[in-house]
């Protein structure tokens, strides 16, 4: 299981690697919410996403351990990315099993980066079952966009940031509001927060009709998403929490926001108006949430994506 002490090792390996992303504020994104808003630009993370961060740690650490012929992965973009820059920056190999309907330019911008391409229907296959055959296949070591403990702990550097960047304002009691997909991000921000900011309590963020998360912190035992596809937040859609992330998840865990499509579109917006960045749907709903539900005290909202592609950003900017 992910600890600080992996987190930290994690930071050790990023170092010089990843961005120190930052942490923005506008007064007019404080006065829509009624309270302090504060905004971790991951989306400016290198390949466009926190994915980077597990990425590189992980295979950093097959590296280290000598299981390092090649590398696969499964994801509808993001983790592909990322997977597809840190292995090419250390000198190997990538395959990467993507969704058909993943954005275009997602698609584009993973095999511009080195990696093979092997496309999916996320309505009909199992993207875990052909992962797991093609590596067993090819020989290649499988890196998971969430439920692994290196990656989760690449993702927690996010979390060491967040608090040493809200110490530095002042900050120490506040809202963390993250996007969640399977929770490899939630998981390894509140288990940073957990051990260098204990005044701050995490919240995951998914979008309506895909909110498994939120449903399983009600029901108290993991639950799935009917539907796969169908959501233009389409980085965070996953079936159910994971097996590492959800214990995580269920311990350190506040109760989770889920925001429509409409109020991501409108966060998108005000994003680039307000901080001038760009977010795409699922990286947006988490800002989404900071500003169109009521809280007290400070917000923290995790941005934790930028690969949009120009239409998606028109139909935003155009709310």
């Amino acid at each position: 299981m992910t600890d600080i002490h992996m987190i930290d090792a994690a930071a050790g390996r990023l170092s010089g690697h990843a961005r120190r992303t930052p942490l923005l504020s506008s007064p007019f994104l404080d006065e829509i919410a009624g309270r302090p808003v504060f905004v971790k630009a991951e989306c400016l993370q290198h390949t466009g996403s926190f994915k980077f961060r597990g990425a590189w740690n992980a295979i950093s650490a097959l590296r280290e351990a000598g299981e390092s012929k090649g590398i696969i992965a499964f994801s509808s973009g993001n983790h592909a990315q990322g997977v597809a820059l840190a292995a090419r920056l250390q000198g190997l190999p990538s395959v990467i099993v993507m969704p058909a309907d993943a954005p275009a330019i997602k698609i584009e911008n993973t095999r511009a980066l080195g990696a093979e391409v092997v496309p999916y229907d996320r309505a009909t296959e199992d993207r875990d079952e052909i992962g797991a055959r093609l590596a067993r296949e090819r020989g290649l070591s499988l890196v998971k966009p969430f439920d692994m403990a290196e990656v989760i702990a690449g993702q927690g550097t996010s979390g060491l940031e967040i608090a040493e960047q809200a110490a530095e304002a002042g900050i120490d009691r506040a809202q963390v509001l993250v996007p969640c997909g399977g929770g490899g991000l939630t998981s390894g921000i509140a288990l940073a927060l957990e051990a260098r900011a204990p005044g701050f309590t995490v919240h995951p963020v998914e979008p309506e009709g895909f909110d498994d998360v939120l449903r399983s912190q009600k029901a108290g035992t993991r639950q799935r998403n009917e539907r796969l596809s169908g959501s233009i937040c389409d980085a965070i859609i996953t079936p159910t929490p994971g097996d590492l992330t959800w214990p995580v998840i269920q311990r350190l865990c506040g109760e989770g926001f889920a925001v429509s499509e409409d109020e991501a579109l409108k966060a998108m917006a005000l994003a680039f108006d307000r901080l001038k960045i760009v977010l795409e749907p699922g990286g947006a709903v988490a800002l989404a949430a900071a500003l169109f539900r009521p809280g007290e005290g400070p917000v923290i909202a995790v941005a934790s994506g930028g690969n949009v592609d120009r239409a998606m950003m028109a139909r935003a900017l155009s709310q």
